[in-house]
């Protein structure tokens, strides 16, 4: 509590020779963020805060700019940068410095961009590498920024809340900020409270429930056949993350490839040599083309999307598909925002406790979803894995004999929406996704659908009026029935 607060409740019976020194005072506490009396909102504790930038951008990060206004506005915090995002590759040789800068703090910023669903596969490994170090970060606070477009922002929060709990981290609720928000002033001041919020949070121990640690379930093992005699068509790949003691994974890949009637490939993209993870520099914005001079983007559109269905396997790692997967994910964006698979069907084998990731699955479905591709089967190794793979696999078959393809959920339409208007404003700069949209018709935008519009205005003016909306009746339910009424009259036509 400070000096001005215990002058005002000590002196809380002010005399007419005090009453100027108590308006005084009363703007002093305005200023400083107290309110009716209350603790400061702002957090009495000055703190030792490190800023986990996960941004390979490094100090150029369009997120650590936010970090920088909020760090100007508090000054009575101390802030540090750790650039885990652009230092990844040294710190995999020497994390000391890490622990050095983690031991330090009371509280960790993670700071990101968001990147295909979820953090950037840089800060995957520095989750990786800071869970291998076995750190002790009990007692310390941990809060999360993100940028983005909002394209699933909440997937990438969970993912860094559900790792935090892992650590033993006292997670307070982060702030998910739209790219651009910090050049409003809106944005500014929901910064601003977001980190009057965090020191409140702090100064009375307020932080996020940690659910209950649940032992790792047991795997259940695979009978893998012989494959059939004879030649098979078709083209499905498996893109896989094996290492060489993932044995249980290799042997689930096994049984799918003797149980798929189609011929199967594996692409292994451990083995695949990656000059690093995306680096979000938009160079590939106009030609497709990624900066990165190891092929990877011709080998994408070449062995993989040219292929009749892909077929994902992984390992769970730290609540999701471990950093070697998530770079291949990340370094697919030398696509851009472009659906190039639209009408693929898709599959996973899975080893780990899926049914215990619900974010995870979330992951799974969205991607289909906002890919327009058919999620033919998720196989895991939790209950029986040979009828979860041989499930997959006659799901496969006949999603690629009958060319199935349901309509999108929420998931897929939301998704592309938020993608359809950011690919209108930024055509200029993003000419290949826009020369993509446009061939695809995929800038559905409601404005140009006039005439439906107007239709509406007059059952507008019609439900306005209540003596209108007496003699009508039912004659309104039945308006709306009748053009599926005309679909069912002509399918019954045809059946005669």
């Amino acid at each position: 509590m400070s000096k001005y607060m215990k002058f005002f409740i000590k002196n809380s019976q002010l005399n007419s020779k005090e009453v100027n020194a108590g308006w005084f005072m009363l703007v002093i506490f305005w200023k400083e963020g107290y309110n009716g009396g209350t603790k400061n909102v702002v957090g009495e504790k000055n703190m030792e805060i490190l800023v986990i930038n996960g941004s390979p951008k490094g100090k150029n990060s369009v997120t650590l700019q936010t970090v920088n206004y909020m760090q100007l506005l508090f000054p009575e915090h101390n802030f540090e940068v750790l650039h885990a995002g652009q230092t990844i590759k040294a710190l995999e040789k020497d994390f000391a410095p890490a622990l050095a800068a983690i031991e330090k703090a009371q509280l960790l910023l993670f700071s990101y961009p968001v990147y295909t669903f979820i953090a950037p596969c840089q800060l995957h490994r520095f989750i990786e590498l800071l869970k291998e170090s076995g750190a002790d970060l009990s007692g310390k606070y941990a809060i999360q920024l993100s940028t983005s477009k909002h394209f699933y922002d909440m997937t990438a929060h969970r993912y860094i809340q559900d790792n935090c709990a892992d650590l033993g981290l006292r997670y307070i609720r982060g702030l998910s900020a739209d790219m651009d928000d910090l050049t409003t002033e809106k944005g500014r001041k929901e910064a601003e409270a977001f980190m009057r919020f965090v020191g409140w949070s702090v100064d009375n121990d307020i932080y996020e429930p940690v659910p209950a640690a649940l032992p790792a379930g047991e795997r259940v093992p695979v009978t893998v056949p012989a494959e059939p005699a004879g030649e098979k068509s078709g083209d499905v790949v498996i893109v896989a993350d094996l290492g060489e003691n993932d044995t249980q994974l290799s042997n689930m890949i096994a049984r799918f490839r003797a149980k798929m009637p189609r011929r199967t490939r594996v692409v292994n993209i451990r083995e695949y040599p990656f000059r690093g993870g995306c680096l979000g520099c938009f160079s590939c914005a106009v030609s497709g083309k990624c900066v990165y001079t190891d092929g990877f983007d011709d080998y994408l559109r070449n062995e993989i999307q040219t292929a009749d269905s892909i077929v994902y396997a992984f390992t769970i790692k730290d609540h999701s598909m471990g950093a070697r997967f998530k770079m291949y994910d990340d370094r697919q964006f030398c696509n851009g925002h472009r659906t190039v698979t639209i009408g693929m069907s898709v599959g996973y084998l899975i080893s780990g406790d899926l049914s215990r990731e619900q974010n995870l699955q979330t992951v799974i479905e969205a991607r289909a979803q906002v890919g327009s591709n058919y999620l033919a089967g998720v196989a895991t190794d939790e209950v029986d894995t040979d009828a979860a793979i041989d499930r997959l696999c006659a799901n496969l078959t006949y999603a690629l004999e009958q060319k199935y393809l349901p309509p999108q959920n929420f998931y897929g339409i939301g998704g592309m929406k938020v993608f359809r208007d950011l690919i209108w404003l930024m055509q200029g700069m993003m000419k290949a996704d826009h020369k993509f949209y446009k061939a695809h018709g995929q800038y559905d935008f409601p404005q140009k659908k006039w005439p439906r519009m107007l239709a509406m205005y007059g059952v507008g003016a019609l439900l306005s009026s209540d003596k209108l909306k007496a003699k009508m009746g039912s004659a309104m339910t039945d308006g709306m029935l009748m053009p599926y009424k005309k679909v069912l009259d002509k399918v019954k036509a045809e059946k005669k």
